[in-house]
């Protein structure tokens, strides 16, 4: 049978138990601040997210302000802008200057928080080494793959145009880079227009010829974008991405035999010359984008437009900039 309570140890008792029942209550009452998740879509080639998605830098960076990563890859820039217009994810890695452009003209509200600046040696026009094409204007009549809307399906037209062809004097073959490879090293198509790092792949591992690279025709710049809610919504999260993204691409051209240890299984283990190489022709500057900087992004639109690509013309200065 259990002792009597005696009165010291009553006295004792009360102001314990009040305490316990007032804790009991103020956590009910406050509850623990909840975490937030960024979700970031990205393709194989958008190198800086990659490699900060691979070496945990900025899920740790976040974490400390209480937001989770998610990550989500895709296969090709259009329909990450597509997720991204829609809500499914919050920030877009890296795409080609044309995406954007895509996008508009789909009337997306989307926002740019970054850039990194011009590579035009990062895309080219290919042949194989024996070809029977030797200049731009041979291209007519030609059958020649490319992946649409990518920063390299400009480029075809600006050679073109610099050539005095119209889109319409080719046979384009809209291919995905890994069934333009493949098409291309297969005969059947005359010429490939691709970027890194699968042109200096096939560059080294195919008997190829340059027919011009970006140089002159389109300085291929990259885009990382963010949904205009978003992006007045977390301003603090876009600038930790941000700086994130302007150290990492300062490390990969200052470290580039690392960088290649880290990518070269990422992309297929490609060789680490490959990938060295590769990277070289990227700046991976990252930039605050400018409004009156979007001249290109305009030639562009009117280009594409122009060919009969878009349904309808676009102002590429009618779209949300984010500034660090």
């Amino acid at each position: 049978m259990s002792k009597p309570i005696n009165d010291a140890q009553a006295k004792f008792r009360r102001p314990l138990l009040t305490g316990l029942v007032v804790a009991l209550a103020l956590s009910f009452a406050l509850p623990s601040q909840a975490r937030e998740t960024l979700r970031i879509g990205y393709q194989k080639s958008s190198t800086l997210i990659t490699l900060l998605k691979t070496q945990g830098t900025l899920d740790k960076t976040l974490a400390e302000q209480n937001i989770d990563v998610s990550w989500h890859e895709f296969p090709s820039g259009l329909p990450l802008l597509e997720a991204l217009n829609v809500g499914n994810v919050d920030i877009s890695a890296d795409v080609a200057d044309t995406v954007p452009i895509f996008a508009q003209a789909a009337q997306a509200k989307l926002t740019y928080f970054a850039q990194e600046a011009p590579s035009p040696s990062a895309q080219a026009i290919v042949v194989h080494k024996d070809s029977s094409l030797h200049q731009l204007a041979d291209l007519k009549g030609k059958k020649v793959a490319v992946t649409k809307a990518a920063g390299s399906h400009y480029l075809l037209i600006a050679a073109l145009t610099k050539a005095g062809l119209a889109f319409s004097d080719i046979q384009p073959a809209y291919l995905s880079p890994a069934d333009g490879r493949a098409a291309f090293e297969n005969n059947k198509v005359d010429a490939w227009v691709t970027w890194e790092p699968f042109l200096t792949s096939a560059q080294q591992q195919l008997p190829t010829r340059t027919l011009a690279d970006g140089a002159g025709l389109a300085s291929y710049k990259r885009y990382y974008l963010t949904s205009t809610n978003y992006a007045k919504a977390h301003p603090q999260v876009l600038k930790v991405v941000y700086d994130q993204l302007e150290k990492t691409g300062h490390w990969v051209k200052t470290n580039p035999r690392d960088a290649a240890q880290v990518l070269s299984p990422l992309w297929g283990n490609l060789g680490l010359e490959t990938v060295e190489t590769a990277n070289s022709h990227r700046s991976y500057k990252v930039q605050p984008v400018k409004s009156d900087e979007l001249g290109e992004q305009q030639k562009i639109a009117d280009a594409f437009f122009a060919a009969g690509l878009l349904p309808k013309s676009v102002d590429a200065k009618d779209v949300g900039i984010w500034r660090p």
